[in-house]
């Protein structure tokens, strides 16, 4: 596909020196590789990576984006450019915010029921993860795409050798299947540990709530930076293998699945677990009665 060549440079769209155009100016490339993969992001995750104190702010940034795209669609030409600031959405409704609506062409978005906004925004992300242009958007704001500074890491993974269970990590496994508490469910609905799928895999522990299954991969106090971006790979596994068991059981695909890590997330790794639309829960304090 032939790129459109564009009548000039537009970087001065996203140029200047206040704080919001800087910060668009590193949060657009994330985007854009969240784009490319498929996978939306949430605002506190976003604000993580570009280490921004408050998700809040976030709403400036993403307007600017939002013009910078509009003023490069009217100036250039070449036809629309899909609105992917609508990829960065909230936990609580897995939403864009509501100033989405000023980019929109119905601008009542705010007024549109959860079914409806749920249903416009699919189709905004169809259209955004079906674009082939994004390099060439960055390029006319004078923009680079990023390039994964951990893929070194990520290849030395392929020489793991599994070594036996640590009394760490049996501590706690066992401790988060008796805590439903820690992934929003109700302290009587403990998990099953070591569940095996008919992969012969098995994961750390299983929740059954209601039609969903919510599988928990650990990561103990001794797990290093390596351990834990391995765990990261277990995840994107574990929800294939579950929603392939769910399919043959005639079940409708719903599950969750999370890394749990007993101490904080390292930040090294941010950019992987956003890749991979990972959700993950860190600085777990287990009771020590």
């Amino acid at each position: 596909m032939t790129e459109p060549t564009g009548q000039k440079s537009n970087a001065e769209f996203l140029q200047g020196d206040k704080l919001y155009i800087q910060r668009a100016r590193i949060a657009l490339p994330i985007l854009v590789r969240q784009a490319k993969a498929r996978e939306s992001i949430y605002y506190s995750d976003l604000a993580a990576e570009m280490e921004m104190p408050n998700p809040r702010n976030l709403n400036f940034v993403l307007g600017a984006i939002g013009n910078a795209l509009r003023s490069l669609e009217e100036l250039n030409k070449t036809g629309k450019i899909p609105l992917i600031n609508s990829i960065v959405v909230n936990k609580s409704n897995h939403l864009p915010g509501e100033g989405i609506g000023w980019f929109l062409e119905a601008k009542n978005f705010e007024k549109l029921s959860k079914n409806q906004k749920k249903e416009l925004v699919n189709q905004l992300l169809s259209e955004i993860y079906s674009y082939q242009k994004w390099d060439w958007v960055l390029r006319q704001l004078g923009l680079k795409p990023l390039k994964s500074k951990i893929s070194n890491e990520v290849n030395s993974l392929k020489k793991y050798e599994k070594s036996g269970e640590s009394e760490y990590h049996l501590r706690f496994k066992n401790y988060l299947a008796m805590n439903p508490q820690i992934f929003g469910l109700k302290e009587n609905q403990n998990g099953k540990t070591e569940y095996q799928f008919p992969s012969a895999d098995t994961i750390d522990v299983i929740f059954e709530y209601k039609s969903e299954i919510i599988g928990v991969e650990a990561k103990s106090i001794i797990s290093d930076e390596k351990d834990i971006l391995r765990g990261l790979f277990q995840c994107v596994k574990y929800k294939a293998l579950v929603e392939a068991e769910q399919k043959v059981n005639d079940q409708i695909p719903n599950c969750r699945i999370v890394l749990a890590i007993e101490k904080k997330f390292p930040k090294n790794l941010l950019s992987v677990k956003n890749l991979l639309g990972i959700e993950v829960i860190d600085d777990i304090k287990m009771n020590k009665n």
